[in-house]
């Protein structure tokens, strides 16, 4: 009887072709149409009851009810967003696990180098969401009336002059140290744990001025304690239409901080324009523009092509103003 070649059987052939790539792309292209199938995972590498997470949790809800699957908030706060990206990064890119982050996302590879966090190589970007106003503050009873007179004040009196961030390579931080560059003067940088704390100090007399987001210094502006001298955009904001932009006063000075989304590198290219797709849709609704409206800001929702170039810009902007001030990471 002849004998037969291992290769021959047909149970080993069937195992064979179930197992080749070919026909598992059906499956595959079939999983990527069907998406989302199951809850997905919003990372935001902060804590719960901030500004980003105000938005993340209005902009889970939409997509809950656009796309028909919870979209669950989970905060993963510390080292400066660096925990929260790194656990996206290293998650299956299954379309399951998205990220939502600030500006940080850029700085993250200056102030972190040793933990290789570039973004650009190992995030897939999704969408920028919006572009969150940085606001120079000061106290309403204090000195100043405008960007012009802190900076000849800090001429005046080098080193002497402090500013509150909520923490040690925020964006609100390095905010303050471009400013600090740009206009050729020296401020001391004071590090709270958080927006909330360094606004509770400026109000208290302990610094001389905060830079922090629009969303945690208005509502202080608004009730007659803080005085907002300008903002840390190329133009002014339109919903701010009084208050200056700071390059007015310092020519070149821009620090955007933003929100944006981005995904594991490797997440199918269907399944990351579904998800941008769903986020541009929501861009004009009533309820979206008007909580956004109320931050100071408006929705951007752009698509992946927007974040990648603003990544581009910024990680190497970021790098270098660490590099100058001599900024380490928490």
């Amino acid at each position: 009887m002849p004998r037969t070649h291992p290769g021959g059987s047909e149970a080993v052939r069937r195992r064979r072709l179930l197992a080749t790539p070919a026909l598992l792309l059906p499956a595959r292209a079939w999983a990527e149409d069907a998406w989302p199938g199951r809850p997905v995972r919003i990372v935001i590498p902060f804590g719960a009851g901030g500004p980003i997470d105000n938005v993340g949790r209005l902009l889970a809800e939409q997509l809950r009810d656009r796309l028909g699957q919870p979209f669950l908030i989970d905060n993963r706060p510390g080292a400066g967003g660096s925990i929260g990206i790194r656990a996206v990064i290293q998650a299956l890119p299954d379309g399951t696990v998205f990220l939502l982050t600030s500006a940080s996302l850029a700085s993250v590879p200056a102030l972190y180098p040793a933990q290789e966090l570039d973004p650009r190589r190992l995030l897939a970007p999704v969408s920028l969401v919006a572009d969150v106003p940085t606001a120079m503050v000061v106290r309403a009873d204090g000195p100043w009336r405008s960007v012009r007179a802190v900076a000849a004040a800090a001429r005046d009196w080098p080193g002497e002059l402090t500013y509150g961030s909520g923490g040690a390579g925020s964006s609100n931080h390095l905010a303050g140290a471009l400013f600090a560059s740009a206009a050729g003067i020296t401020l001391e940088h004071i590090s709270y744990r958080g927006a909330a704390p360094a606004m509770i100090a400026l109000l208290a007399g302990e610094i001389d001025m905060v830079f922090a987001s629009t969303v945690e210094t208005l509502p202080h502006v608004q009730a007659g304690r803080a005085r907002l001298l300008g903002v840390a955009t190329e133009r002014r904001v339109p919903s701010l239409p009084e208050t200056p932009a700071i390059g007015e006063v310092v020519p070149g000075y821009v620090a955007l901080n933003w929100y944006a989304i981005a995904a594991p590198r490797a997440t199918p290219p269907a399944i990351i324009a579904r998800l941008s797709q769903a986020l541009a849709a929501l861009r004009d609704l009533p309820e979206v523009k008007a909580r956004f409206a109320a931050a100071g800001t408006a929705p951007l929702l752009t698509g992946p092509e927007a974040l990648a170039a603003r990544l581009e810009t910024e990680v190497p902007q970021w790098q270098r103003v660490v590099a100058e001030a001599g900024i380490r990471g928490e």
